[in-house]
């Protein structure tokens, strides 16, 4: 069996019932459950449609995402999330870089680097060396006044740990940032790069080795295999090149508002929903969730 989602974004746009009765019966569909009104719909059949990508395409121009999935196994027991732009709205490193005065530069290199262009570690290094001087204190505010939290990402650990779930935030950022937000959002763990300090300032260089694609499969190895569960229980979640490791080898890999390059190479991709529909994909409903 299999399942088809459908999901739009939460408060902005609205999940026609007649739409998903349309596809339902095209597809020879069960009955529609509706997670959330005007949010949320599933539907159950029996074979993976041949033309799911063409009707995904369609969808798309009305801002709504499609997943389908089979329906065994598809509620995880593991959440592997990177950081930036996707549990929360930037890219820490730019940021950073704005107060530096080279934010422009270091957000093209960034865009670049995320979309598979740029070697990680390399463009990564480049990036940092142009954070030399900045004092330590810079961190502090960026995190106060520049960083903000993807809707949802609350609802989304919070609802997968009240049901026996495990978090992890890994990021080929840095530390000084995924503490702060696996704090503020209940991550179990996380992982990132160490922004080397001396005398209060940036020396312009990180902690070796740098935690990058592979890293993040390693992460997804040694944390499934500690907490004794398989990489099929795992779902992980990111937007760039140097996520796409972890999310071709988790049991569900989501692209989230992600690069084309990296969203094409995945067959779970969401465009328009926020974090929760990590959450719908897996069958929970807006009345199951936990904040």
């Amino acid at each position: 069996m299999f399942t088809a989602t459908l999901l739009t974004t939460p408060g902005k746009s609205h999940l026609e019932r007649t739409l998903v009765e349309a596809l339902r019966n095209a597809w020879g569909g069960g009955d529609a459950v509706w997670l959330a009104p005007a949010e949320a719909a599933e539907f159950s059949m029996p074979a993976a449609p041949d033309n799911q990508w063409d009707v995904w395409n369609d969808l798309q121009g009305s801002s709504v995402d499609l997943v389908v999935q089979p329906s065994a196994e598809r509620r995880k027991k593991m959440l592997l999330a990177d950081m930036d732009s996707t549990m929360i709205q930037q890219e820490c490193i730019d940021e950073l870089a704005d107060e530096a005065g080279v934010g422009d530069y270091v957000k093209d290199i960034t865009a670049r680097a995320m979309n598979g262009e740029l070697d990680f570690e390399g463009a990564l290094i480049e990036r940092v060396n142009l954070l030399k001087d900045l004092p330590e204190t810079v961190i502090a505010q960026v995190l106060a006044d520049r960083i903000t939290l993807m809707p949802g990402g609350k609802q989304l650990v919070a609802t997968m740990k009240a049901n026996g779930g495990y978090a992890a935030l890994v990021s080929g950022g840095f530390t000084a940032f995924t503490a702060h937000v696996a704090t503020q959002l209940g991550f179990d763990e996380n992982r990132a790069n160490t922004l080397l300090v001396e005398d209060g300032k940036l020396t312009g260089d990180v902690a070796r080795p740098i935690l990058g694609r592979e890293a993040k499969v390693q992460a997804l190895e040694e944390i499934s295999a500690r907490i004794g569960i398989t990489e099929t229980d795992v779902m992980a979640v990111g937007d760039g090149a140097n996520d796409l490791g972890m999310l071709g080898r988790a049991g569900s890999g989501v692209a989230l508002h992600a690069k084309p390059s990296v969203a094409a190479e995945c067959d779970i991709r969401i465009n328009f929903g926020d974090l929760t529909a990590l959450l719908y994909i897996q069958g929970y409903s807006k009345a199951d969730f936990h904040t």
